[in-house]
């Protein structure tokens, strides 16, 4: 197996749960980190802390210009890229019927598009390079629909078949990999805003993993020979069902 060492991975959504774990995972085993995210008082103070060399900037996955802006920003620290880890995502559960339009929207724009933006802003790259990884965070709602998730589910169907269509017409120059975490802790659950949702939710998320499961499942994925593509991992809680 390879490592991450000295790879350039951007990680956004870097500001907290799984993307902040991602980040800590990576850096620990030695890559340069280039991290994304609104909050960028936490991606200072994670910058800070980490034990490699990071950089990060503040990002709003919805505006194409700031993730281009992220891109730039590894490429201007490090001089190349060699993963994206497209992770920024939302969840306001509601039922359809609801009609809370704004939130559909949103979920689209930060769930759809911001993996969209990062593929726009780094592919280009890769191909000249002759290399590269995207690692796409779906859920298992990516895998299975649920009452009062159609249009998130909706978005992670959506993040499954552009990694797949993206693998299959950059077979071997470009790796993908789509992650598909189950029940995790996060702050997932905090944009839920019908409270029946969200204690629906939070008691799911009683039987929740650590953010560091899904980290360790990028670490393995981004570290495999360059002529091993692994292409889907989902992983959940032992006891968690679907």
């Amino acid at each position: 197996m390879n490592t991450v060492l000295d790879k350039v991975v951007v990680v956004t959504g870097a500001s907290s749960g799984i993307g902040m774990a991602i980040a800590e995972k990576l850096s620990e085993h030695g890559a340069r980190v280039v991290l994304g995210a609104r909050r960028e008082e936490r991606l200072r103070e994670l910058v800070g802390r980490l034990p490699g060399p990071a950089a990060y900037r503040t990002t709003d996955v919805t505006r194409r210009e700031d993730i281009e802006a992220l891109a730039r920003t590894a490429l201007d620290r490090f001089g190349r890229l060699d993963a994206w880890v497209n992770n920024a995502g939302v969840m306001p559960l509601s039922l359809l019927e609801l009609d809370k339009v704004e939130e559909w929207e949103r979920t689209v724009d930060v769930n759809v598009k911001g993996v969209l933006w990062g593929i726009h802003a780094a592919l280009g790259h890769m191909l000249e390079r002759g290399g590269g990884h995207f690692v796409n965070i779906s859920s298992v709602g990516g895998l299975k629909v649920m009452p009062t998730a159609a249009v998130y589910c909706g978005t992670k169907y959506a993040v499954r078949a552009i990694g797949e269509g993206l693998r299959m017409e950059t077979a071997g120059r470009v790796r993908v990999t789509t992650i598909y975490p189950g029940a995790v802790t996060s702050e997932l659950t905090h944009g839920i805003s019908v409270p029946e949702a969200r204690q629906a939710m939070d008691a799911f998320i009683d039987m929740a993993i650590p953010a560091e499961a899904i980290a360790d499942g990028v670490l393995y994925a981004l570290s495999q020979p360059e002529n091993v593509t692994v292409s889907d991992l989902v992983i959940r809680p032992a006891r968690q069902e679907f």
